[in-house]
């Protein structure tokens, strides 16, 4: 089984998927203009005027549980990996690929918001690539096979990965336990009570919709960067002069790599691809559930998501990793020697040791417990985001079957998800990253190609930030939109938006000149 994995995990990413999100990246921002940096100070803006609603969540709460898929072990066991496989440079093609992949988050967001519906059954905003591929290219059959793919990606390949890194992390800190055997594997019994843990408040957050997840990240995922950035910087200060020596690893090593260019900017883009998503198509999912005035609102916010989670939290961990010397670089040859080794040859690459002995080189025991907990909330709160994501395409698909085929399917997704969080968390690292990358490169294969298509067919993202950008220039203090102005078609939800807005101002004229 993990020979099957890894013979399709080498397919799905060949050099091609590299390029495409490279390309796609470059692409959309020379097509806006770069407009992941001339609007940086628009991204912040937007970030606090929102408001939810009861079909909608907040521009905030939107972005927390955005990144609560975004922020998660690609942070902190994938940086490891993209550094112990790929050398230093990797950590250049993360920055590059984050860069890029900022204008293709707010392309891809923005359709979301277009394209979003109300749920049938529950009244709540619905959205994302399924929705956009069926509505802007009119072939449902493209929706309905980004649908299924999402639900085996979000529902079963990835939410492993992250119970694997939670528990690795826990048993680091309290200790294996007593070795016991359950289902054919050996596994620690601290293990198992810590997917005890997860499995419980899993549950219970979960059953309570998009509502009590969006609660639960939009305390959780700002606390937890915000103080895993903070010990990070205190690394760095405490290695000051070391600085400039990481940087010039980072960008030396990233064309002239110790473990081969190929390397690097695999293991780079792979890793960037899986902690920031722009591109893979699970971002639109939150970006349709935010409450917004114009369509390009939430995709700017999207894009400022990219940034924090690659260009601060990945950061973060690169640099406590290289400064404290914390890491291995493997070899590609058969043999798999070491390039560079720094710590015991028996150390995990693929899962969070890196990161905890950096952390622990500095603070001690508390620095290995605090990875520990950093490591439970943005990975728990990214299974959250995994399940909203199997949740709102399950929802695509039965939308039509009435609500009895709607709350089982919702309720097969949750029983399938918390199935998926014990295998993987059971299971060996390397094998549960390399499902994981399957669910990664399936989608992202997906929706890259689909939003090309809509580009060049149709090129609604760019429409909207011409229009966005004009009212912004009039200086308007309610922004407005109109599908039928630009010819955008299947677009119900701004559509009754728009005629509510004009009935209002005509039962109000003193408040034409303020759309």
């Amino acid at each position: 089984m993990e020979g099957l994995v890894n013979l399709v995990n080498g397919i799905i990413w060949s050099p091609a998927l590299i390029y495409l999100c490279l390309g796609a990246g470059l692409f959309y921002s020379i097509m806006t203009r770069f407009v992941q940096v001339r609007l940086f100070g628009e991204m912040i803006k937007l970030l606090f005027t929102g408001k939810s609603s009861a079909q909608g969540i907040s521009s905030f709460q939107a972005l927390a549980v955005s990144l609560a898929g975004r922020v998660g072990m690609g942070n902190i066991a994938g940086v490891a990996a993209a550094i112990g496989f790929g050398g230093p440079g990797a950590v250049f093609w993360m920055w590059v690929v984050a860069f890029l992949g900022a204008s293709t988050a707010y392309v891809e967001s923005t359709l979301a918001q277009i394209y979003k519906e109300k749920d049938v059954v529950t009244g709540e905003y619905r959205g994302g690539p399924a929705y956009y591929f069926e509505r802007a290219l009119g072939q449902k059959w493209y929706g309905i096979l980004f649908a299924i793919a999402s639900i085996l990606s979000c529902g079963m390949f990835l939410p492993g990965v992250q119970a694997n890194g939670v528990i690795s992390a826990f048993a680091q800190v309290m200790g294996e336990g007593t070795i016991m055997n359950v289902a054919g594997l050996e596994v620690g019994s601290m293990r198992l009570v810590g997917l005890a843990i997860i499995l419980v408040v899993l549950g219970i957050i979960i059953f309570g919709g998009i509502k009590r997840i969006a609660t639960f990240t939009e305390f959780a995922v700002p606390f937890m960067a915000l103080g895993y950035i903070a010990l990070a910087l205190i690394i760095m200060f405490s290695n000051f002069s070391l600085i400039p020596d990481v940087f010039g690893m980072i960008v030396g090593d990233a064309f002239t790599a110790q473990a081969g260019f190929g390397a690097a900017i695999g293991w780079g883009v792979k890793r960037g691809i899986y902690s920031n998503e722009a591109g893979q198509g699970t971002g639109p999912h939150a970006a349709a559930a935010a409450e917004v005035e114009h369509p390009s609102q939430q995709g700017l916010v999207q894009a400022f998501s990219v940034y924090v989670d690659t260009l601060l939290v990945c950061s973060a961990t690169a640099f406590m990793i290289l400064s404290t010397g914390m890491y291995n670089i493997q070899g590609t040859l058969p043999d798999g020697q070491f390039i560079v080794q720094n710590v015991a040859a028996t150390t995990e690459i693929n899962a969070p040791a890196f990161t905890q002995m950096a952390m622990e080189s500095v603070y001690g025991t508390f620095g290995n417990a605090f990875i520990a907990i950093a490591v439970f909330f943005f990975a728990f709160t990214t299974i959250l985001a995994y399940y909203y994501i199997a949740e709102v395409n399950v929802a695509y698909l039965t939308r039509f079957l009435g609500r009895s085929a709607n709350r089982t399917g919702l309720f097969l997704v949750k029983v399938l998800i918390m199935a998926m969080v014990a295998y993987g968390g059971l299971n060996s690292a390397g094998y549960i990253w390399a499902i994981g990358d399957i669910g990664v490169g399936l989608m992202a294969w997906l929706n890259i190609v689909g939003i090309l298509v809509i580009f060049i067919v149709a090129r609604p993202t760019l429409t909207m930030l011409k229009d966005y950008e004009a009212q912004r220039k009039a200086g308007v203090t309610l922004y407005s939109f109109d599908p039928a102005k630009f010819g955008i078609k299947n677009a119900p939800y701004w559509e009754e938006r728009h005629l509510a807005q004009q009935k209002s101002m005509n039962a109000d004229p003193l408040r034409k000149d303020k759309v």
